[in-house]
């Protein structure tokens, strides 16, 4: 019993620093990139490089921006259930299930759109000569090196929100595992092991 509560309390404190994590690296991705630009004059027409030129990284913005706005929500929920400790337990796998659904989305949409994002910049760092498009990179640097150091905080954002989705499955599915006798489930079954089974 004891292990388990500490096994508990371990999962509690990794599920709360890696969603801090979420919630700061995607803020971080989010507002280096949303807040780069630059100014360039070609022949005394100004040209201005921001982030709403390349619809990938319009997409990170608005998923790194969403996903630690959810961060500090699910921090909140966090401090709330730590504060509350009493009550009935009847909606803990509702709530186990709600927060592992929404944790997998956030993961696969933080990957989804960092992979877009890296693929997009690769083509304005290197261009793609086969179809005649240049690298911009040469024009705009100060630009891009914001975009890199935005999508290096992207990428270890991604990394955080796997491990968290990874923590959120062990909190949902450790409520059906073992834990003494048989235990009679939902649908009527009996599990030897004490975990329900559907």
């Amino acid at each position: 019993m004891a292990a388990a509560m500490g096994l508990e309390r371990k999962a509690k404190v990794a599920e709360v620093a890696l969603r801090c994590a979420v919630c700061a690296l995607a803020a971080l991705a989010a507002a280096l990139v949303g807040t780069g630009s630059q100014t360039r004059t070609f022949f005394s027409l100004e040209k201005k490089a921001r982030f709403t030129d390349m619809k990938a990284l319009v997409l990170l913005v608005a998923a790194h921006g969403a996903a630690a706005v959810y961060s500090l929500l699910q921090l909140a929920r966090c401090a709330a259930a730590a504060a509350w400790k009493g009550g009935s337990n009847g909606g803990a796998a509702v709530v186990a299930w709600s927060v592992f659904s929404c944790d997998q989305a956030v993961a696969y949409a933080l990957m989804a759109a960092t992979a877009a994002a890296l693929q997009s910049s690769v083509v304005g760092k290197r261009g793609q000569p086969e179809l005649q498009w240049m690298p911009v990179c040469g024009l705009y640097g100060a630009f891009c090196r914001r975009v890199g150091e935005g999508l290096a905080a992207a990428v270890a954002a991604g990394l955080a929100a796997v491990l968290l989705a990874a923590v959120s499955a062990f909190n949902l599915f450790r409520l059906y595992g073992g834990g003494g006798g048989g235990r009679k489930s939902s649908a009527g079954a009996v599990s030897g092991n004490g975990a329900n089974t559907w």
